[in-house]
């Protein structure tokens, strides 16, 4: 460890406004901000009601991958490892946060550090060199620290034998899950609390036969407050048929169709269940039916993405707090999300099929897509029953223009958009989080039937731009008191880097405002 402890070692953090912040226990810069207790060997949340350490024993970092490559170990009392995801890369599009958002999505587990770096168009040198000049990991080490978290939240939430604990995080073998955890955490996993709740409240033990799907009982973590009947209305009102279950009564569970790597996971999401848990969070109970254990991690962020668990509630309260439109809003719906895209492609397919028609007619033409275009597996397990893949964009490209037409009911111009947009994204067009949002913006303009609404729209689902804004958008017109685009655009930029959240809070309030299904057509 570094005898220098005044110097951060990451450019960016300031040591005073750091230790500030760890002296007053802000909750509001866990996530953000770690510090490595140099005097013990731990790493804290700048929460942690320990004692507070000497400014001399400090080290602050701004990930705990980072505190794990400088030598320090998850603190037992504040559970560092436990913190939701920092929203702050979500807002950046440089490769930092680019490489970050993908990392967290898997890439590394798929495809490796050369993989991910062939994907960012960038060597791995400088792909390294990037990632530990400004967050203080590496790739690897970044990969390695969001495996290790997600096995100790499974050994804490299942029963699930260690051996399959290692496999559903990602690990590529016992030994390599064995000395990962005792770097991150100090012990074996052998001696880390297991958890009393079972999977049965999933149906099943968190074990499964080999021909049988396996199924877990988790709960997932956000920052409170977590305002859960506007996230469960938006479901509702996107609802695809079969890819969606949503029952009317809302205590009821939903359940939604995931796509991930061996197959169609299940998830279903109890709201009724949800509720609130130490260091001002929130837990979303959750059960998974998987293809297969290895499907875990990568279900689970397509999960938090189409939840949006990762959000800053307080930030956002902030940001909006003295906005005579958006403050009263705002603090009628403490804890908002903007809910993601479970799958980008299938979003950005439907954003096209639903310009100029009815939430209702959306919906019914979506699920005409996913019903005659769903991709086929022939794996015995990959199938979930009740549930359709998502549609295959190649073979929606490669379908004849009136065949399609017929097919879904659409105009020919709609088609034509659709199996172009098809093409572009089976071409290798990404329109991931992980995505270059300019670039991907810059191309889906340049296809015949998109338009600046339409990106933008798929720019805040798909590539999850918090500032992405449908300015064009006329219910955001009517919120707004303006008549054209150009006017809601100045309006909005006092929201920057905020706006998508801002048209979330005026959409919201529109839904709640009409009892009958919107006559217009609303993101």
């Amino acid at each position: 460890m570094t005898s220098d402890i005044r110097t951060p070692p990451i450019p960016g953090l300031d040591f005073a406004a750091s230790y500030r912040a760890i002296s007053g226990r802000d909750a509001r810069w866990d996530g953000r901000l770690y510090l490595g207790v140099t005097s013990t060997g731990i790493y804290c949340r700048p929460s942690c009601p320990a004692r507070k350490p000497k400014p001399e024993n400090c080290r602050f970092f701004p990930s705990a991958a980072a505190c794990v490559a400088a030598g320090f170990r998850a603190c037992k009392r504040c559970r560092p490892d436990t913190i939701p995801g920092s929203p702050d890369w979500n807002a950046r599009g440089d490769l930092a946060a680019r490489a970050v958002r993908r990392i967290r999505d898997g890439a590394v587990d798929e495809a490796g550090v050369p993989g991910l770096a062939s994907e960012l168009a960038v060597s791995e040198r400088h792909l390294r060199r990037v990632l530990v000049e400004e967050i203080g990991a590496s790739p690897l080490q970044l990969a390695r620290t969001r495996r290790a978290h997600a096995a100790r939240a499974l050994i804490e939430q299942t029963d699930l034998p260690l051996a399959d604990v290692a496999f559903a995080a990602g690990f590529g073998s016992l030994r390599q899950f064995g000395d990962t955890m005792r770097e991150e955490f100090g012990v074996a996993p052998s001696r880390l609390v297991r958890g009393s709740t079972r999977a049965a409240a999933a149906g099943a033990t968190g074990t499964a036969a080999s021909d049988e799907r396996p199924a877990l009982a988790l709960k997932l973590r956000t920052r409170a407050p977590f305002a859960a009947a506007p996230v469960r209305a938006h479901l509702a009102a996107h609802a695809v048929p079969g890819r969606d279950e949503v029952p009317a009564d809302p205590a009821e569970p939903t359940r939604h169709a995931i796509d991930t790597p061996e197959g169609t996971t299940v998830a279903r999401i109890d709201w009724d269940r949800i509720a609130a848990a130490p260091n001002d969070s929130v837990t979303i109970p959750v059960g998974l039916e998987l293809p297969s254990l290895a499907d875990t991690l990568p279900a689970i962020e397509s999960l938090r993405r189409l939840l949006d668990l990762d959000a800053d509630p307080g930030q956002l309260g902030g940001a909006f707090s003295d906005d005579p439109l958006l403050a009263p809003l705002i603090a009628a719906r403490p804890g908002l999300r903007s809910p993601g895209a479970r799958t980008p492609a299938e979003f950005a397919l439907g954003v096209v099929l639903g310009q100029q028609i009815s939430l209702a007619a959306a919906r019914t033409v979506q699920g005409r897509l996913a019903t005659a275009f769903a991709r086929s597996d022939a794996r015995p397990l990959a199938r979930a029953e009740g549930f359709l893949a998502a549609p295959d964009p190649a073979r929606i490209a490669e379908t004849p223009l009136e065949e399609l037409r017929t097919a879904l009911g659409i105009m020919r111009s709609r088609a034509e958009t659709l199996r172009t947009l098809a093409a572009a994204i089976a071409g290798g067009l990404d329109l991931g989080p992980g995505a270059d949002r300019t670039e991907a913006r810059s191309r889906l303009l340049e296809l015949r039937g998109i338009g600046p609404w339409t990106a933008e729209l798929i720019a805040l689902r798909s590539l999850g731009d918090p500032d992405a804004y449908p300015a064009g958008d006329l219910i955001l017109h009517r919120a707004l008191g303006v008549e054209s685009a150009r006017a809601a655009v100045r309006r909005a930029e006092r929201w920057r880097p905020f706006r998508g959240y801002a048209a979330q809070l005026l959409w919201a309030d529109f839904l709640e405002s009409n009892a009958k299904p919107p006559r217009k057509d609303r993101p």
